[in-house]
């Protein structure tokens, strides 16, 4: 085999492989974070339910509500435990508050049913934000 074909075989495995490792569902998150998505960027959970978030890429990322979107009664939530969606973005942009750095995570529990866009700050402007939508749990059960 001629080197140039061998390093197309060994980039294409590599690149194979390299998407199944990032992408893969471990048993310990719920909504992955790649360079610039979430992973499912919408994610249907009964009330109660506390989702976890994972950052499997190498790049910092944020879990930032949008406050003005959460459904009436709902807890604001945040990375790095801020009140609000104005607390939240300046810690991120004084500092970088609020990171969630690779391999790390955040979770919160969603006891309101209803719809939860967020989105990642540092990357918001590449498109990368996401849904929980909550359904009530006799909606789920069918009860």
């Amino acid at each position: 085999m001629d080197r140039r074909a061998f390093l197309a075989s060994a980039g294409a495995l590599t690149v194979g492989l390299s998407g199944c490792l990032a992408f893969g569902k471990d048993e310990d998150y719920d909504v992955g974070m790649s360079d610039s998505r979430f992973l499912p960027a919408e994610y249907r959970v009964p009330s109660g339910t506390t989702v976890v978030w994972k950052n499997t890429s190498a790049r910092a990322h944020t879990v930032t509500a949008y406050d003005a979107s959460l459904p009436d009664g709902a807890d604001y939530f945040a990375s790095g435990g801020y009140d609000d969606e104005d607390a939240a973005r300046d810690a991120w942009f004084e500092s970088g508050g609020g990171a969630i750095y690779s391999g790390e995570t955040y979770a919160h529990t969603f006891e309101q049913p209803g719809t939860y866009p967020y989105v990642c700050l540092p990357h918001e402007s590449d498109g990368m934000d996401g849904v929980i939508v909550v359904e009530s749990r006799a909606t789920v059960t069918g009860e």
